[in-house]
């Protein structure tokens, strides 16, 4: 039995019936999708690696402390690995609508909080496999890391027979009060003892973080758009496609990093579909950007270990060239301004410091106020760079899902695999039926890109010449 660090347990805390945090992948595999028995024996072979698929959470009494990890007495894998079919004629539309309609539903508190669903009837001898899981248990880039454990380098490996498996009897909710109480007594010490045991370390994070706030502090002023609003329960979901290659000849002629070129994109897809709303773009789309706090020997662990700075999307600039040049600058910038350090520290202060009914109080009251200060999210999680295989069959691409909550109408996430880059793009069934013009716009846009690099140019007046 674990208890959840408190950025962990702040994932249960502001979901409600229509902010449903879970996060997820979308795999589209070759060949012919695995029968019943098979897919369960892999899955089943994997679960060794991953115990927290067993494992369900303990909320303790009155809120005193933060849930905790149990054993599931009665796991039963046909809950969580189910099959579908797309109706005819089985094409990226209806995989796209089957996703939005996965995605609404909230995931059961009462069992382990993932689920797996192998689609058949996509067309052109493929499947597809939709994975979802509550991001109390991981980030996006232990959920990239778990996608490399549950998936295969190699396609003819197989995974040795599991043993068995007996659930552990935790203790019971008085003993599990009784140490959240005494923990909670504790919270002084450990303070103190974080300040007397390294005080120059200290001191410099209180700089770093007061610089970091100071930042945070210049975010929060209101923006109007209509990419804000009331959220219902019901989602829609799309994607666009990039290739890593030509993001690369991008950056080496406009300079800046991949991200850069990335977020650019967004910002001109954003752009596009500001304008086919009617609305103006005089103002910047303001984006929340999770940042990793993961250390290299962190990678592997089920948790969360994530802050995040607020960039500005700058819509208002037409020339795409112009748009990559002031992301770079502006990214340049907040690498120096101590924000994720900031947040990485308010999140360490609310671990040792915080009692834990308080903290939850306080997300849900934050999460539930209307706000405008900040209009989307865009989070980049860098997936594996080989192929991977699920019973043997090549997973070709793959596609990430972010959830939405803060009033937050739109949410898009970017994934890279295997030379590609894709964007998962998550909108609100009611306000924001039109992301496909987002997705249009961002992929229209490294278009846009590319044809001021001199190696498109040349290869554009060559065909001028040659016609």
């Amino acid at each position: 039995m674990q208890r959840m660090n408190a950025l962990d347990a702040s994932f249960l805390d502001v979901e409600d019936s229509v902010s449903h945090m879970h996060i997820g992948s979308i795999g589209i595999f070759d060949g012919p999708p695995p029968g019943r028995e098979e897919a369960a024996e892999w899955v089943l072979g994997k679960l060794p690696l991953v115990p927290r698929y067993r494992q369900t959470i303990r909320r303790l009494p009155l809120g005193v402390g933060r849930p905790v990890w149990a054993d599931d007495e009665h796991f039963n894998l046909d809950y969580h690995l189910r099959r579908t079919a797309l109706p005819a004629p089985g094409g990226e539309e209806e995989l796209r609508r089957l996703v939005g309609r996965i995605m609404s539903q909230q995931l059961d508190r009462d069992k382990p909080l993932w689920e797996m669903w192998l689609v058949e009837g996509s067309g052109d001898g493929r499947w597809a496999l939709i994975s979802k899981i509550h991001h109390a248990l991981v980030d996006g880039v232990a959920g990239s890391d778990l996608l490399s454990v549950l998936l295969d380098p190699d396609p003819e490996a197989q995974a040795p027979p599991p043993p068995p498996w007996r659930p552990e009897h935790g203790p019971g909710s008085l003993a599990l009060l009784g140490a959240a109480l005494a923990g909670n007594l504790m919270i002084p010490i450990r303070v103190g003892a974080a300040a007397l045991g390294a005080p120059r370390r200290m001191l410099g994070r209180v700089y770093e973080t007061g610089q970091g706030l100071r930042g945070y502090g210049s975010t929060f002023a209101p923006s109007a758009s209509s990419l804000n609003g009331p959220l219902g329960p019901h989602r829609r979901w799309t994607f666009a496609r990039a290739s890593l290659e030509r993001i690369r000849q991008v950056r080496s002629v406009h300079g800046g990093t991949v991200n850069d070129v990335v977020l650019a994109c967004i910002a001109g897809g954003f752009r596009d579909l500001l304008l086919a709303r009617g609305e103006g773009v005089e103002r910047p789309v303001r984006t929340l950007v999770p940042v990793s706090a993961r250390a290299e020997e962190q990678h592997g662990e089920l948790n969360n270990r994530v802050t995040a700075m607020f960039a500005d999307l700058p819509v208002e600039i037409a020339d795409p060239v112009a748009r990559l040049d002031a992301v770079r600058r502006q990214m340049t910038e907040l690498k120096g301004s101590h924000e994720p350090e900031a947040g990485e520290a308010l999140v360490a202060l609310a671990d040792v410091a915080t009692p834990p009914l308080l903290l939850s109080l306080g997300e849900r009251l934050a999460t539930r106020v209307p706000q405008s200060a900040v209009n989307t999210v865009t989070t980049n999680v860098p997936g594996p760079r080989v192929p991977l295989y699920a019973c043997g069959r090549r997973m070709v691409e793959a596609f990430p899902y972010v959830p939405l909550g803060a009033h937050l109408t739109i949410g898009v996430a970017i994934f890279s695999y295997s030379g590609a880059c894709t964007f998962g793009i998550t909108g609100d069934f009611d306000l924001a039926s039109d992301i496909d013009v987002l997705a249009h716009g961002i992929e229209t846009s490294l278009e846009d890109l590319l044809a001021r690099t001199p190696r498109e140019r040349g290869a554009a007046q060559a065909v001028r010449r040659s016609a």
